[in-house]
């Protein structure tokens, strides 16, 4: 048994949300396991929805290494599931190999440092398993902690893309982190690539990386340009991390307006063209908007990256991860706003800052 510690959220049937670092004991690696001893890992969206999902976070109580806020109805009675239940957090991250099971493939990762998936990486050790570790050979910890979530979910899309037979793309809230890696995948797979960012300054951004299609939805002609770059490129596919509100119903407004421009007569059903939108994403948790502006031909769907690599199969994903690797400090390279230790995540200023999702502010925790 190795000891050290870990986080831990849980959630009371009252609503109370205690998450603490507390010390805990990991068991030797077996099989195809290896024991990493963390050094980075990143804190993800998809991390924050479990860690504290719409908790109260303004009035918790903190103290050091913890924090007890509320979570308000009805999040608390739709989280029936997790209730009572001591959860470990943190998706990714990387570290050194400091132990492993009898199994060739974790044996030879034995003091290697590599970038891994536990599920729990928010941790001073995590159990992995070999096959979802990625040796990182000279790239430090640090650039390889966000080696998986936002680059195999960027390189997800176009591989989807390519899948479902289209040259063109609509990506919504595109300056994140991982909206830059798309920006240079598309660049590099000769994909169109339409971004659609929230503020003047955020299409700076992506202008300074080449990209070409940019629209700003804050703009009184917003429309007017999501139609122009919808029309330039083709993109009747696109994913949205937002969620609620009406991204996706504007994105669906402006493929079915430039798909009808084309029409030779008038249909009362809207156009034949296949117009399909993926939500992967949350930023906003109120309801999905959508209006009767666009036909029945479309299509809404949920995308997640696990369930997308079991379709695309274990020698695609191999693919992608090694593409992953040879491209760790250009195109998958990741940035943070600031380190902090895990009792620094649950301190008042800290985990209200990297719990407000902004762009380019990413906290990277250092166990």
């Amino acid at each position: 048994m190795t000891t050290g510690k870990q986080l831990f959220t849980t959630l009371a049937p009252d609503g109370t949300l205690t998450v603490e670092v507390a010390e805990t004991e990991f068991p030797a690696p077996t099989g195809n396991q290896v024991l990493v001893r963390m050094e980075a890992a990143p804190i993800n969206p998809s991390d924050l929805a479990l860690l504290f999902g719409t908790a109260d976070l303004e009035n918790a109580e903190y103290s050091p290494g913890k924090l007890v806020a509320r979570m308000p109805e009805p999040f608390a009675s739709a989280s029936k599931a997790r209730h009572g239940q001591r959860l470990p957090v943190g998706n990714e991250g990387a570290g050194t190999v400091v132990a492993a099971g009898e199994g060739e493939a974790a044996q030879a990762l034995v003091g290697q440092r590599v970038a891994c998936v536990p599920g729990h990486a928010f941790s001073e050790y995590a159990i992995a398993d070999a096959a979802m570790c990625l040796a990182l050979g000279e790239h430090s910890a640090e650039e390889g902690a966000s080696s998986f979530v936002n680059p195999m979910t960027a390189l997800g899309f176009a591989e989807t893309a390519r899948m479902e037979g289209q040259r063109a793309i609509v990506h919504a809230a595109a300056t994140s982190n991982l909206g830059q890696m798309l920006v240079r995948i598309c660049q590099e797979d000769g994909i169109e690539l339409v971004n659609i960012v929230r503020k003047p300054e955020q299409a700076e951004i992506l202008r300074g990386l080449g990209a070409t299609h940019i629209v700003d939805s804050s703009a009184s002609d917003f429309m007017a340009q999501l139609r122009g770059a919808i029309d330039a490129t083709g993109a009747f596919l696109g994913f949205d991390p937002i969620g609620g509100g009406t991204t996706v119903d504007s994105c669906f407004k402006a493929m079915e307006q430039v798909a009808a421009s084309k029409m030779g007569e008038y249909s009362r059903y809207g156009s034949n063209q296949p117009k399909k939108m993926y939500i992967y994403g949350r930023l906003d948790m109120g309801p999905t908007i959508l209006t009767p502006a666009y036909g029945f031909g479309w299509t809404l769907s949920g995308w997640l990256l696990t369930p997308f690599m079991a379709k695309a199969g274990m020698e695609t994903v191999g693919r992608m991860r090694q593409r992953v690797l040879a491209g760790l400090t250009t195109t998958f390279a990741s940035s943070y706003k600031r380190k902090v230790t895990l009792e620094e995540m649950l301190e008042r200023n800290a985990a209200l800052d990297y719990r407000a999702m902004r762009t380019g502010e990413k906290y990277l925790v250092v166990p």
